[in-house]
C-alpha cells in the first residue's frame, strides 16, 4: 500500500480505514494539524499534533537531547533485565534512548533523546558525524603505532577508515573516528599489540562532553 505523507499513514493506523477513505478525510478539512485544518500536502512530523472529530490521534511531542557521561561498567542498554544497564542510573524520568553505543568498560558522552529521527543523522556512515575519544594504553606509544592507527587496520575483515591521532603523553593518544564498528578503538590497538587501559568519548559532532562528571548531564540543543 502507498501513501501520499505520514498524515494518511496515521490515519490509516489510527482509524482503521483505507488508503482512499483517508485522503478523503484529509480532502474533507475535518483533520486538526496544530488546530490548523490540514491539507492535503502536510508535512507530518512526531512533534505535530492531530486531531479528528475531537480525538486526539497523535499527541504533540516535545523533543529532548541530552548529553549525559555514562560511567564505566555500565552497559548500553536500557533493558533492565541486564546487570548493570543504563536505564537503573539514569538521574531522570524522561522517556529517552541512547543513539549508538559504547561498550561497557567505556565511559564518556553518550547522546539520549526521544527523537527517533536523529538516529540516522548521527550515525549513517555517509553523514561522516566526526566521534573523538582519549585513549591511554598499557605500552609507550612509537611513531609505527601512529601511522598504522592512522592509515586504517584490518579488523573483523575490514580496512577501518582512515583517522585522526594525535599524542597526549608517552601512553595516551586522542582518536577522531567517523566509523562505529564494534569495539573499533580496542580491536584496532589489539592488532597492535597494544591494551587500552581506559576510553573516554568526549564528542560527537559539535557536541562535547565538557565538564560532566561520570552519571553527569545536560541538556543540549537540537542537533
Amino acid at each position: 500500500m502507498t501513501f501520499r505523507n505520514r498524515l494518511q499513514y496515521l490515519l490509516v493506523v489510527r482509524l482503521q480505514i483505507s488508503n482512499k477513505e483517508a485522503l478523503n478525510l484529509i480532502f474533507s478539512e475535518k483533520i486538526l494539524v496544530n488546530g490548523i485544518t490540514a491539507k492535503s500536502n502536510c508535512e507530518l512530523t512526531q512533534t505535530d499534533e492531530v486531531i479528528y472529530d475531537g480525538e486526539v490521534l497523535q499527541e504533540a511531542k516535545k523533543l529532548i537531547y541530552i548529553a549525559f557521561h555514562k560511567p564505566r561498567g555500565i552497559e548500553t542498554t536500557l533493558n533492565i533485565t541486564i546487570e548493570d544497564n543504563l536505564k537503573a542510573i539514569l538521574p531522570f524520568e524522561v522517556d529517552v534512548f541512547p543513539v549508538g553505543r559504547l561498550d561497557k568498560e567505556s565511559e564518556g558522552l553518550l547522546l539520549l533523546t526521544n527523537d527517533g529521527t536523529i538516529y540516522d543523522k548521527i550515525l549513517r556512515k555517509e553523514n561522516k558525524t566526526e566521534k573523538e575519544y582519549i585513549v591511554q594504553v598499557d605500552k609507550l606509544i612509537n611513531s609505527e603505532f601512529f601511522e598504522t592507527m592512522s592509515g586504517g587496520i584490518v579488523i573483523m575483515g575490514k580496512k577501518t577508515f582512515p583517522c585522526q591521532l594525535a599524542q597526549i603523553d608517552d601512553y595516551t593518544f586522542k582518536i577522531t573516528l567517523i566509523q562505529g564498528l564494534n569495539r573499533q578503538i580496542r580491536r584496532m590497538c589489539f592488532k597492535l599489540d597494544y591494551k587500552v587501559l581506559s576510553l573516554k568519548r568526549v564528542r560527537i559532532g559539535d557536541i562535547h562532553l565538557g565538564n560532566l562528571k561520570a552519571g553527569e548531564y545536560r541538556i543540549i540543543e537540537m542537533l
